[in-house]
């Protein structure tokens, strides 16, 4: 397992949760996660190199852009926490998933190719058991 202060430290920042949940289904560039997060390019990249340097983060080059998405072996763990902490978040944080399925509708006319080899996984529903 990774470094669990550099972990803990890329969960622990507002920012950089927003940005967690919006790539733990579908890979997202930086100019991509600028437009939903309302945020400048160097802030949205600043907090994804701390997201990847805690090895959170799966990555895909295409031609000039890079497309993020959670690494696999963290889904279960990043959805358990959202199941865990929903409802507590910033009332603003819901608004990002409209924003991103509007930004990834415009992606086919827009600068961003899209990703090639990391496609969107299907959000699982959270198992109930009786």
């Amino acid at each position: 397992m990774t470094n669990v202060v550099l972990f803990n430290r890329a969960l622990a920042d507002p920012t950089r949760w927003r940005i967690v949940s919006l790539v733990t289904d579908k890979a997202l560039c930086a100019c991509e996660l600028s437009d939903i997060l309302e945020m400048p390019q160097s802030t949205i990249s600043s907090h994804v190199q701390i997201i990847r340097k805690a090895g959170l983060l799966e990555s895909e080059k295409c031609e000039k852009w890079t497309y993020f998405r959670i690494e696999r072996r963290y889904l279960k763990l990043i959805r358990s926490m959202e199941l865990f902490f929903a409802g507590t978040e910033d009332p603003a944080w819901k608004d990002d998933a409209k924003r991103a399925e509007r930004r990834l509708a415009e992606r086919e006319g827009s600068c961003c190719p899209g990703p090639r080899k990391l496609t969107s996984r299907k959000k699982s529903k959270p198992r109930i058991t009786s």
